[in-house]
């Protein structure tokens, strides 16, 4: 029971929508219906500014790893541990208070991921960067980024049920960026820093 708590609480924890919730109370409106649509750090970026940006990162990272570091401290079996990481992103990504209409889940992978493989983590997170500041575009950078870091895992000799949890998350955040990578494609993905209105 303690171990499906676990899971059941990372999920929860994971539903817990920060960009929604800052940009509802600083602006009164729903960052679902700002610019690109997501509730993520991006994209209150480009609709309110860095402040209230660096927020929602910070926060949706502590969400991610904060459920992993729990199941660790409770010595929760290894694939509980991994368990919690996948569950914390489905909560981001399908968080229940919000009829499952979320983010796509990298800054919650980022936290999940650093808790469960500290090194491999950081050295994705610098390639990520990397990429960001050489195209501006952080859709890209957030597809090598979760591409890489179960890699690098492995490489790592990390347990293999925390490099197939990141591999699952990867697999997910990728599906949550179809629609980025088809702009990409087409060139018309929006770049780091463009201010966007609202859309509906």
């Amino acid at each position: 029971m303690t171990q499906a708590g676990l899971l059941l609480g990372a999920y929860l924890v994971g539903s817990i929508s920060f960009g929604y919730l800052i940009v509802w109370m600083l602006q009164g409106r729903d960052i679902r219906d700002v610019g690109s649509g997501n509730a993520g750090a991006t994209n209150v970026l480009r609709a309110t500014g860095m402040g209230p940006a660096i927020a929602v990162l910070l926060l949706d990272v502590a969400k991610g790893a904060v459920p992993v570091l729990l199941a660790i401290e409770l010595d929760a079996e290894t694939p509980v541990v991994a368990g919690t990481a996948v569950a914390a992103v489905l909560g981001h990504v399908f968080p229940i208070y919000l009829r499952f209409r979320g983010g796509k889940g990298v800054a919650t992978a980022l936290g999940a991921a650093t808790a469960l493989a500290f090194w491999p983590t950081v050295v994705g997170v610098a390639v990520v960067l990397l990429v960001i500041s050489w195209t501006r575009y952080v859709s890209l950078g957030s597809i090598v980024g979760v591409t890489l870091v179960p890699v690098l895992m492995l490489l790592w000799s990390a347990d293999e049920w925390y490099a197939g949890s990141a591999a699952t998350i990867a697999l997910l955040v990728i599906a949550r960026h179809v629609g980025n990578i088809k702009r990409l494609r087409a060139g018309t993905e929006r770049r780091l820093g463009e201010r966007v209105e609202i859309t509906r």
